[in-house]
């Protein structure tokens, strides 16, 4: 699986990738994730010139998932990451986050950080195989970015299912065990203008590992 940054052309095809993403919530009783607009036109070709959106694409070089970042207090932060499910279980979400680990260590960032669903199979356990560690209250690494967008997030209604922070050391990136295969689906993030926002500029089209 290639990954490259996203083509203006591909901003609706990352909008459908959303829209299926969301439908396994429904599994779960969380309709309202699965019923969410997907990010408008205009914030992901935001995204895409600011050079922080990247995209999987299969052999036919056309986008299977996609990953959004900003930067937050210092750290790459995943706003959004989102994978179809035909293309669930392959690592593809592993293979993204990896891609702007190696985009945060070229910046001179020290970790990347998220807010996601802390009960959905596919979401916080998943980024626990990948060495990512819940925020504890207490935590001196939850910083003032992140308690403004789980605010933004609870505002937004998305407390209504449990959240969590989380965290991840980029130099610890390269060490994830390629046996864990279980994909995620979707992460949903909807703060985007809280914390210390900059750009993450893109570090070129890269061949994913296998």
């Amino acid at each position: 699986m290639r990954i490259r940054a996203a083509a203006p052309a591909e901003l609706p095809l990352l909008q459908d990738i959303e829209r299926a993403a969301g439908e396994p919530f429904r599994s779960l009783g969380m309709a309202a994730i699965a019923d969410d607009d997907p990010l408008p036109l205009d914030v992901l070709e935001a995204y895409r010139c600011e050079g922080r959106a990247w995209v999987a694409v299969d052999a036919a070089d056309r986008p299977v998932a996609y990953l959004l970042a900003d930067t937050v207090d210092g750290s790459a932060h995943i706003e959004q990451v989102s994978v179809h499910p035909d293309a669930a279980r392959r690592g593809v979400g592993r293979q993204l986050i990896e891609h702007l680990a190696a985009a945060a260590r070229e910046q001179g960032l020290t970790a990347l950080t998220l807010t996601t669903f802390a009960e959905v199979p596919w979401n916080a356990p998943y980024y626990t195989r990948l060495g990512f560690r819940p925020l504890a209250d207490s935590d001196p690494a939850l910083t003032a970015g992140l308690r403004a967008i789980s605010r933004a997030e609870a505002a937004h209604g998305l407390s209504v299912w449990p959240r969590v922070c989380m965290r991840r050391e980029v130099e610890d990136f390269g060490e994830v065990d390629d046996s864990q295969e279980a994909e995620d689906f979707q992460d949903v993030g909807e703060a985007r203008e809280f914390g210390e926002v900059q750009e993450l500029p893109g570090v070129g089209e890269v061949q994913a590992a296998p």
